[in-house]
């Protein structure tokens, strides 16, 4: 026991020292801000101090004479209320200066690090993304970035009031010396109660943050699996799942709710016990003429400005265990290994012919003991069409996934018109190689927006590759032609229609190699047999492209120059379609099956 309450004090002494840290990270990129908004909570912090001053000036010098003499001269009036209005202006000047630069510098920092976040995440490979959920990402760049930054509105608060109380406790010893030891007796009690608040507060705060993390991941699971969840009535299952971690996160809120509201009161009476004491030592040292009276109001008003750079410090470090947690998970996005390396060459544009890619011993796993790929080679030659075939999980879809560099292989290469795939720079393979998935992804905007996607095309190349897709019909036949919006993930369209208009998306683009991850699986056969022929046959002006063509249909692979048939994640045989009929039953087989299966399915419907 007494070693895990050990682990536990210098669990809370790293997370202040890392909550310091986290706020110096803020401090170097924002330097000028930061001063700007402490110069602004100094000025605060020493006008409010000022304020004391002008009370017990006001005490000796305008309001006991005029109990003595019975009238208030105009001049000491003026006086008095110029000095008040000169230190309330000069406050607000400070408390604008200090708000505006804590919210610039917070919300600066904010943007910074989500910029950050998304540009990792653009260069993390995939199978990075595939081990970590959509939600947590979420949760990373969003509620864990506003963590992380949140003790950066109190920062500037704190350090002015620092200066504060520096200046509060000089004037008080100033005042009175036996008064100011009096009342500073009960500066510890304050301190103690920020510490015992601390420990009790840190370890639920700190598991909060993380259930809110949680929470968003079940959140976005169930709103992204929502037609799984309607078409199987699970939405009384997944409502308790969600309402599990919301309770969570409310019992453990509240907890903290319940420390903190037993706390604030204790740490504002203390100060005005202090005040108590304070007027009582006070009074009797006025009786013996040990002080004047306007001191023990400076004093006493002193003391009350005291306490209160002790709590605003206490609200700077109960931001800590929430900052901490959500800049460590921040850093652990940022710090993320498996960044794709690039080389600097460029992509041949010129060139009008098909691609040829080479694609020499691959290797590739995503757990080390049970290899996905292995020892795969062929080439697909400029102009041709290479068709893999294969059962399911025999490695066709990673198979496409390395060649459009999605991933990189364990062993071996992919080469394309003599380079290494890992030769070009960010964003050239893009320009000449294009894939498309079987699970076609449509965003929220017009056709021509899902098409272009950004790409400097006309709307002549943007017919034009609907037409070679097969989609140039429905969408004509749209409201709005190409500017009909398709809704989220375009759910306006049919299966099919969603993937001729990712095929379309691909096409503009004019890749030289196109790789089509059974992309026309929800495209009936002649449709599918007519994409596949344009593609084959590109227009006047068009460069060739090279195909491979993930496919299951017989149409579909007779139309290949070559076939590879891949088994347990190595080629079993390669040919053509008729030349793997004749000579591998496990073939002929497969292909077979599905034809089958289609035609029943086709009978019954």
């Amino acid at each position: 026991m007494s070693e895990q309450r050990s682990t536990e004090a210098r669990s809370r002494r790293g997370t202040s020292v890392e909550g310091f840290r986290v706020l110096g990270v803020a401090i170097r990129r924002e330097p000028w801000i930061f001063t700007l908004s402490t110069i602004g909570s100094v000025l605060f912090g020493a006008l409010t101090v000022a304020d004391a001053w002008v009370l017990g000036w006001s005490t000796d010098h305008v309001v006991l004479p005029a109990f003595d003499d019975g009238e208030i001269g105009a001049d000491l009036m003026v006086a008095v209320f110029a000095l008040f209005l000169g230190v309330a202006l000069l406050r607000a000047v400070g408390i604008v200066a200090r708000r505006l630069g804590a919210g610039v510098m917070q919300y600066r920092m904010q943007a910074h690090t989500r910029r950050a976040v998304t540009r990792q995440y653009l260069a993390l490979p995939m199978e990075w993304h595939h081990r970590h959920p959509t939600g947590q990402l979420l949760s990373n760049a969003n509620s864990d970035v506003e963590a992380a930054w949140g003790p950066i509105a109190p920062l500037p608060m704190a350090v002015g009031v620092l200066a504060m109380m520096v200046i509060a406790v000089a004037q008080m010893f100033f005042a009175d010396v036996v008064m100011a030891l009096v009342g500073l007796l009960v500066f510890p009690a304050v301190v103690l109660a920020n510490l015992a608040y601390q420990r009790l507060a840190s370890p639920l705060m700190t598991r909060a943050q993380q259930l809110r993390a949680e929470l968003s991941e079940v959140a976005h699971e169930s709103f992204d699996g929502a037609m799984v969840v309607k078409t199987l009535g699970r939405e009384a299952e997944e409502t308790t799942r969600f309402a599990d971690k919301a309770h969570q996160l409310r019992d453990v809120n509240i907890r903290a709710g319940r420390i903190r509201a037993a706390f604030d009161p204790t740490l504002a009476a203390l100060p005005n016990l202090g005040v108590l004491i304070v007027l009582v030592v006070g009074v009797e040292r006025v009786l013996h003429g040990a002080t004047a009276p306007g001191d023990v109001v400076t004093v006493a008003y002193l003391l009350t400005i005291v306490s209160f750079p002790i709590r605003a410090i206490g609200w700077l470090l109960g931001e800590f265990p929430r900052s901490v947690v959500g800049y460590h998970r921040v850093r652990t996005v940022l710090r993320a290994t498996g960044e794709m390396p690039y080389g600097d060459r460029a992509a041949d544009r010129t060139l009008v012919a098909g691609a040829r890619l080479e694609v020499e011993g691959l290797g590739y796993r995503y757990d080390a003991d049970q290899p996905l790929i292995e020892d795969v080679s062929f080439t697909v030659e400029p102009g041709r069409t290479v068709a893999l075939v294969g059962a399911t999980a025999s490695g066709k879809s990673t198979l496409t996934t390395l060649m459009s560099r999605l991933v990189d292989p364990d062993e071996g290469r992919l080469v394309l018109d003599g380079t290494d795939l890992r030769d070009f720079a960010r964003g050239e393979l893009a320009e000449v190689v294009a894939l498309v998935p079987q699970s076609a992804f449509l965003f929220d905007d017009t056709v021509r927006g899902n098409v272009a996607l950004g790409a400097a095309v006309t709307d002549e190349e943007v017919w034009a590759a609907l037409r070679a897709a097969q989609a140039d019909g429905f969408v004509a036949a749209l409201p709005d032609g190409l500017d009909s919006r398709l809704g989220e993930r375009g759910t306006s369209l049919s299966g099919g229609q969603r993937q001729r208009i990712s095929l379309a998306r691909a096409l503009v683009r004019r890749p030289r190699l196109l790789v089509l991850d059974d992309a026309t699986s929800a495209v009936d056969p002649e449709v599918e047999a007519r994409i596949l022929e344009a593609l084959r046959s590109p227009g006047d002006g068009d460069r060739g492209t090279s195909l491979v063509v993930v496919a299951y249909r017989k149409a579909t692979i007779g139309l290949a120059d070559e076939v590879v048939h891949l088994e347990d994640g190595r080629i079993a045989d390669r040919g053509t379609h008729a030349e793997l009929l004749d000579r591998s039953p496990a073939y002929a087989r497969l292909v077979n099956a599905y034809e089958t299966d289609v035609e029943l399915v086709e009978d019954r419907a």
